[in-house]
């Protein structure tokens, strides 16, 4: 019998710009694929040391399984570690459509003055969005665009802290360090908080809330992203992440 063909893990070289780099880095989780089985091949407990997490980064890339929007973030944190350049932060979306709520998340990107993100979705304008917007909410806007497209609401965004580079960090990823709830708010209003918090963030003065409050765990629900049509089998296929 014939094997897969594994994906080869992507290698920076020097003669890449950043903008390339992560372009090879969205196109191999592309060919790893989507995970529409409805089986979590990898945990990813979300208040695990960053060295716990990166480990299981490097499972995703011996395994080449299918991966969802979670693992996509963890991986993507994994292989632009060693970049300096290339600041990497957490954004979760919850959206509200036909009665029911959904959660998915992306990794940030912040590198030279612009934003982007990379991730994994089952709809191509909810996962990497390129190195080109000036602003955080920018990028967040044009994520809320993309969601109206498919007749999701946006209810909260969520924003972590940069994601250090050390991969033997014990820390755990900081998650949500802004939660706005926008669906509450003037679009003025959440640019002027994101704005805040992405000038803060910069200036590296923000410091993780759950130093003072440790991260409860939350039931798992529904899914992480938008479903393609309602009576589809991926409807218990994508289970709602911690949010």
């Amino acid at each position: 019998c014939v094997q897969p063909s594994v994906p080869p893990v992507p290698n920076y070289k020097l003669s890449m710009s950043i903008p390339e780099w992560l372009q090879a880095i969205q196109t191999y989780m592309k060919m790893l694929q989507y995970n529409h089985t409805g089986t979590q091949f990898f945990e990813i407990r979300k208040t695990r040391p960053l060295s716990g997490l990166m480990e299981t980064a490097k499972e995703m890339t011996r395994e080449s399984l299918p991966i969802k929007c979670l693992e996509a973030v963890i991986l993507g944190i994994y292989l632009t570690n060693g970049q300096p350049s290339v600041e990497r932060f957490p954004i979760s979306f919850k959206t509200h459509f036909s009665g029911n709520y959904f959660h998915h998340v992306v990794l940030g990107i912040y590198c030279n003055g612009r934003y982007g993100s990379l991730g994994m979705s089952r709809r191509s304008d909810l996962m990497d969005k390129p190195l080109t917007y000036r602003t955080l909410s920018d990028l967040i806007f044009e994520f809320e665009d993309s969601y109206r497209k498919y007749l999701h609401s946006v209810k909260k965004v969520k924003i972590g802290l940069y994601v250090p580079h050390e991969p033997h960090s014990f820390q755990p990823i900081e998650w949500k360090q802004l939660v706005l709830n926008v669906s509450k708010m003037m679009r003025t209003e959440v640019r002027k908080e994101l704005e805040k918090f992405a000038r803060d963030m910069r200036m590296k003065i923000l410091k993780p809330s759950s130093a003072h409050s440790p991260m409860k765990e939350r039931p798992r629900g529904k899914s992480l992203s938008p479903r393609r049509r309602q009576g589809s089998p991926q409807r218990r296929a994508c289970r709602r992440d911690k949010s």
